[in-house]
């Protein structure tokens, strides 16, 4: 199979370009998690604040991802660099973060809050003792969506002078070479995959198995 035989042969290379793409995933969704955390944390109890970050987060999803990297070259201080790829997976990964954030935060149980309060707990200590942890399961669905989805998108930064696995498939189309198309396509599906893997693992580190039980 000519595209086994193009793997196997240019392993090397196909390695480089999947470590270029997990350092751009990595980088893209520290920040992420970072900002649009804290915006659904700022938000959670504004409804009218929450819908209009939200709305903005979906007309930015709505636009196509070529265009979008077009827009953020385009911007003087960005240009073709990674800086402008980074930036669009973290735009990309604001609308499933913050939506998770705010539902998740919101729907903690208003008898669970009534009784931190009863106990003198502070906003504060009720949103990082009570609030989060109980959120945690859901927000980390809104991250797991948004890396598996930000494995896809990668590809695309190859147009704006990323070297990761989109470059097999952007050569193989250029070249009319099916095998460099199936091997880039296939290596990532299985990035996603292994992603969605690791995060399902990082659940279980990360949330208690009660606090499990009561999301599923």
């Amino acid at each position: 199979m000519r595209a086994l035989r193009y793997f196997v042969n240019n392993l090397d290379r196909i390695g480089g370009y999947a470590a270029q793409h997990a350092v751009l995933i990595v980088i893209a969704i520290v920040i992420a998690v970072v900002v649009w955390v804290s915006v659904g944390i700022m938000v959670r109890n504004s409804r009218r604040m929450a819908r209009g970050v939200l709305a903005v987060a979906s007309l930015i999803m709505s636009v196509p991802s070529v265009a979008l990297y077009g827009i953020l070259v385009s911007i003087p201080g960005l240009g073709l660099s990674r800086q402008s790829a980074v930036l669009a997976l973290v735009l990309y990964a604001m609308l499933p973060i913050i939506r998770n954030v705010y539902v998740a935060l919101n729907g903690v149980d208003p008898a669970v809050m009534e009784a931190a309060r009863g106990m003198g707990m502070s906003q504060r200590r009720i949103l990082f003792r009570v609030q989060l942890p109980l959120a945690t399961p859901v927000i980390l669905a809104g991250v797991r969506v948004s890396v598996v989805m930000m494995v896809g998108i990668a590809t695309l930064a190859v147009f704006i002078g990323e070297r990761n696995l989109g470059v097999l498939i952007q050569q193989g189309l250029v070249r009319t070479r099916s095998d460099m198309i199936i091997v880039g396509a296939v290596i990532v599906s299985v990035f996603a995959v292994f992603i969605d893997y690791l995060f399902n693992k990082l659940e279980r580190v990360l949330v208690s198995p009660g606090i499990r039980g009561d999301a599923s």
